[in-house]
């Protein structure tokens, strides 16, 4: 039965997650990820499955093998979260297995995410706090309707897309995370000395935004077999009216997109067991696919864990990466990131001595039951149902998808922990489309930039779960890290690296199977 649970990469150590959770045999022997520890999944709280959960998910992940007709409950792809929606609002609904209760905290924290905030001092004490620099008003504004956010047009101040930034350094330098020095294979890096760790495009009265953003484009041409050809845009980006001086000489660069936000609780619940078994860092296979999990440090546990969220897998929780967006995107502090100045240096003393707004009862300008509602709504945002599995069009398209091998990253099925404690994401059979882990896309999409154990040209597979519904949501279609690509044929030939053999099979492939893999993946 074990054998029938693992369609992909299966180390000869690796033991199956799922049907052993709670059974703490993730350790150094198991999974060569010591620093995962006994305990896995710290965020937690797994039971035991059953015997009969146990062959109800063998059975439910078998390998596909019949094209002619849509699996088992692929139409759900958030198992009984999901939720029958394809317009503009379709990834802003809660998961349709929320009780009443988890529900009203829903809506609580979809408050909290639209808010829009404001400077202090202000009389409206809980939603003061804002910046003094920062990139948006309102976690909403990057992610439109819980969608993906897109580079700007020419002149616009961007809103979506931000800068990264960080320096090499060496491990005993890096402040604030001791563990990190620990972590086999990491890359230590510190932010700028001047801008901080992202650069901020918006400052409140008084002081200057740290730069103005414009982007150039070289074209690249694309031949296609049947004739077509493809055009993709390679992005350059230009950082003007710099306020603090030029960057210090070793500061690197990323531009990232703001990332959809459904069935992000789903993948915070995949056991780590079962996403580090699909690992295969030196290649043992000969396959040339070589997936690697990012070991990241967690604010919340003070322990590194399994990396999940952001385009490197960098953060490890949900509640990481919502601390990490306050301060970061909005300024904004909670009790995991205390500065009231949120990401500003202590070369920028004025944003340092401007007023903030965590000088009252609440602490922090979002306190701790205030970070736990904005969690729990990116936790329970579900996934809509797909469109037409059973076209046959999408059916071709979808063998078309695993006979090029795009399904050895994007990995269609995983179970979910049994989770007492978090019913609405108990137990589900989900398909995410993604393995969840670090893999070296090529030169083309490099930002030459590291983060944690992901090198300069690794990113985490995105999960292409609603990626058909886009620009519904969106309002335009943008894809990748960085938002270069408009179609989700420009997406693929930006492949390279480990996925360069499987975009010239594309770029092969006749016309009527190209038509059809897009076909199938506009259904996900």
């Amino acid at each position: 039965m074990l054998k029938m649970m693992w369609r992909y990469k299966r180390p000869p150590a690796a033991r199956n997650g799922w049907l052993l959770a709670g059974l703490s045999l993730i350790g150094p022997a198991a999974s060569g990820h010591g620093l995962i520890g006994a305990d896995a999944d710290p965020h937690l709280a797994p039971a035991p499955p059953s015997a009969a959960q146990a062959v109800r998910a063998a059975t439910a992940l078998r390998p596909v093998r019949d094209f002619s007709g849509p699996e088992p409950f692929e139409a759900n792809p958030a198992g009984a979260a999901t939720v029958r929606r394809a317009d503009k609002q379709a990834f802003a609904q809660p998961a349709a297995t929320l009780d009443f209760e988890s529900e009203l905290d829903f809506r609580t924290g979809k408050s909290l995410f639209e808010k829009l905030w404001v400077s202090s001092p202000s009389s409206t004490l809980a939603s003061d706090g804002l910046g003094p620099l920062y990139n948006a008003r309102a976690c909403e504004s990057c992610h439109i309707r819980d969608g993906r956010g897109h580079p700007p047009a020419q002149g616009e101040v961007p809103v979506g897309l931000v800068l990264h930034l960080s320096r090499p350094v060496v491990a005993e330098a890096v402040g604030g995370e001791a563990g990190v020095a620990r972590i086999p294979d990491t890359h230590p890096i510190a932010p700028d000395p001047v801008y901080g760790r992202q650069l901020q495009t918006r400052a409140l009265r008084g002081l200057s935004p740290e730069y103005r953003l414009s982007i150039s484009h070289d074209t690249i041409e694309i031949p296609l077999a049947g004739g077509a050809r493809a055009t993709l845009r390679a992005p350059h980006y230009h950082l003007n009216d710099l306020s603090y001086g030029p960057l210090a000489a070793d500061t690197m660069i990323s531009p990232r997109a703001a990332p959809q936000m459904i069935g992000l609780g789903l993948l915070e619940a995949i056991p780590a067991a079962d996403i580090l078994a699909q690992a295969d860092p030196e290649d043992g296979d000969g396959d040339g696919i070589s997936g690697r999990a990012n070991i990241v440090w967690s604010m919340t546990y003070q322990r590194p864990m399994l990396g999940r969220f952001g385009h490197k897998a960098a953060q490890p929780s949900l509640r990481d990466q919502s601390a990490r967006a306050f301060a970061d995107d909005l300024g904004i502090s909670t009790p995991l990131l205390t500065a009231g100045w949120g990401d500003c240096t202590a070369a920028q003393a004025a944003c340092r001595s401007a007023p903030h707004g965590d000088a009252d009862a609440r602490v922090f300008e979002v306190d701790a039951t205030g970070l736990d509602l904005v969690t729990r709504y990116a936790r329970n945002l579900s996934v809509p149902a797909r469109r037409n599995p059973g076209d046959p069009q999408v059916l071709r398209g979808k063998q078309v998808f695993h006979d090029t091998g795009c399904n050895a990253c994007h990995r269609a099925k995983f179970i979910t922990h049994v989770l007492p404690e978090q019913p609405a994401q108990s137990f589900q059979l989900i398909w995410p489309y993604s393995d969840m882990l670090l893999h070296d896309m090529g030169p083309g999409l490099a930002d030459n930039r590291p983060e944690g154990r992901a090198t300069g040209q690794e990113w985490r597979t995105a999960p292409l779960w609603g990626i058909g519904l886009t620009e519904t949501v969106s309002g335009q279609a943008s894809f990748l890290h960085d938002g270069r690509a408009h179609t989700l044929l420009e997406a693929i030939l930006w492949h390279g690296g480990e996925a360069q053999p499987h975009r010239d099979r594309v770029i092969a492939l006749p016309p009527a199977d190209r038509t059809a893999l897009i076909r199938f993946l506009e259904s996900l």
